[in-house]
């Protein structure tokens, strides 16, 4: 099982003269004159890969964990009362630039990672100073030692003037990053790789031990983020170009090699929060309608089709597997933005950002797998998903992939010719208005609309396909809602046994489809 991630945790040419000045010695950096920098050393993306190489063949080193017992202290509540200066914000005096800012180590995030500044074919690390950061006389961070170094590092935005309380990049813990939304929240994150996974063996959490920050020269240009990640099995290296447009776009590349055999390799691995639906409303003893960040998994496969599948809150941990060939996206979406449907003035999950997958070059055969795992708060991630190659992946191999991650409210190539999935609902099947109707019956309302659905002469009834893996469908109708152009598809289940059950529906025209295709998993001992 995954480890349950907490994401309170995680909420919480100008350039060029700037850099020859501490690159050769002469003295510090304009952008951030209260920081401290090491030695100059060469760097380069071709020498980050063949460091990486070299380390897969050596013995796992562990990452640094500075003063433990003092660290232990710096809990939840602690580490929040610690700032970094902005003042002293790495790039942050220079014009159209995005300063970046350095997280503190604390009982969550205890292993020291280093930052290094990037200008060129030349980096220097950024030394760990206690002065950087605003902290109570009485912190226990007062007590660290001068070589703690830092825990993550985020992304500041230049063109706001309210740069120094507000970021749009962040990455902190393990290999987990997450980007800003459109709609200005934080929400699901990134990992730079999932392994193990809710497999036969316990899940390794790789760590970025090493970053490079390569600055933007202008607030439309790219920062470049060379990361080094490492961790008993794998070691790899990272290079994130990362865009802030009207959310954030990041092109990710990676070249891994592996220490040791892998069971389940997940690439560009999601995690997200989901803990209920006004679908599974009725098991949960809460008075909002919904609380969620992902709300379903959304596939366009390689042979075009394009899937939306609702998440579920399960009664033990769940793996939906989905084979493919060169996908061409995927990702955990939240689609409703209507405030009453969460009711909750304070998390804002209609505002979180949905996170797209879309593959550069060729991914060969493989799945995209959803692991469900039960929850019964909002306070701990509970859903992974990621691609996963069909091959086997055994020490010794080297691996590279390619994508970009789309940090937005909505899918970045939606099928605007094919109707949604707009609603989900389940209730008791049979008969209406008895209470006699057998309790192995269930009865499904789904919601479509929008796309060519919408245009259907009022004389024209689309129809509906529906497939369940086992069980028997019956009382199948279809009409419109008197509320909205949605088309409103009903049907009954009937289902023995307690093994999951997963219900593929769409409405067709002849043989044109006119939706996409609602995927379902029913968990029937969840319903009784």
């Amino acid at each position: 099982m995954t480890a349950r991630f907490s994401r309170r945790d995680v909420m919480n040419g100008a350039m060029a003269a700037t850099f020859a000045a501490f690159m050769t010695g002469t003295g510090r950096p304009a952008q951030a004159a209260a920081l401290k920098f090491g030695p100059v050393k060469p760097f380069s993306w071709a020498g980050l890969i063949d460091r990486a190489r070299d380390m897969s063949t050596k013995p796992y080193t562990p990452p640094y964990r500075p003063s433990p017992e003092i660290v232990s202290q710096i809990d939840y509540t602690q580490h929040g009362k610690i700032h970094f200066k902005s003042d002293d914000a790495l790039f942050g005096d220079t014009p159209g630039i995005f300063p970046v800012t350095f997280f503190p180590v604390g009982k969550y995030f205890a292993k020291s990672v280093k930052m290094h500044a990037v200008d060129g074919d030349k980096a220097r690390e950024v030394l760990y100073e206690p002065e950087y950061f605003d902290m109570p006389d009485d912190s226990p961070a007062q007590k660290l030692p001068e070589d703690t170094g830092f825990a993550g590092f985020q992304v500041r935005e230049k063109s706001r003037a309210d740069w120094r309380t507000q970021d749009w990049c962040a990455f902190l813990g393990a290999s987990y990053f997450r980007g800003i939304g459109q709609l200005g929240e934080y929400g699901l994150s990134a990992r730079g790789i999932a392994l193990n996974t809710a497999s036969s063996v316990p899940e390794e959490f790789p760590d970025f031990t090493e970053f490079y920050l390569q600055p933007a020269t202008a607030p439309e240009q790219p920062l470049v983020v060379y990361a080094l990640l490492d961790g008993p099995s794998i070691v790899g290296a990272y290079r994130l170009v990362i865009r802030r447009t009207e959310g954030v776009v990041m092109d990710v590349e990676n070249q891994l090699f592996l220490r040791k055999d892998v069971e389940r390799f997940g690439i560009s691995p999601l995690t997200s929060m989901y803990w209920f639906d006004e679908y599974d409303k009725s098991y949960q003893l809460e008075w909002r309608r919904a609380v969620h960040d992902s709300e379903g998994l959304a596939l366009w496969t390689g042979a075009g089709e394009r899937i939306w599948r609702p998440l579920v809150n399960p009664p033990e941990v769940n793996t939906s597997v989905f084979f493919d060939n060169n996908p061409r996206g995927f990702g955990l979406m939240q689609r409703n933005r209507d405030p009453s449907h969460f009711l909750d003035r304070w998390l804002n999950y209609e505002r979180r950002p949905s996170l797209w997958i879309e593959p550069i070059g060729a991914w060969g055969a493989g799945s995209v797998q959803l692991i469900e795992i039960p929850t019964d708060h909002e306070d701990f991630d509970n859903i992974v998903c990621m691609w996963v190659p069909k091959d086997p992946v055994k020490a010794g191999q080297a691996h590279d992939f390619r994508y970009r991650m789309h940090w937005l409210s909505d899918e970045p190539y939606p099928a605007t010719q094919l109707a949604r999935a707009a609603a989900t609902r389940i209730g008791r099947g049979g008969f209406p208005y008895t209470r006699k109707n057998p309790p192995e019956i269930r009865r499904f309302v789904v919601e479509f609309g929008g796309g060519q659905l919408d245009q259907l002469p009022k004389d024209v009834k689309p129809e509906p396909v529906i497939s369940p893996a086992r069980g028997t469908i019956s009382s199948i109708f279809i009409e419109t809602t008197s509320w909205s152009k949605n088309w409103r598809l009903q049907f009954d289940l009937a289902v023995d046994g307690p093994e999951p059950v997963d219900i593929r529906a769409y409405l067709k025209e002849g043989d044109k489809a006119l939706s996409e295709t609602w995927l379902f998993q029913l968990h029937p001992q969840q319903m009784k």
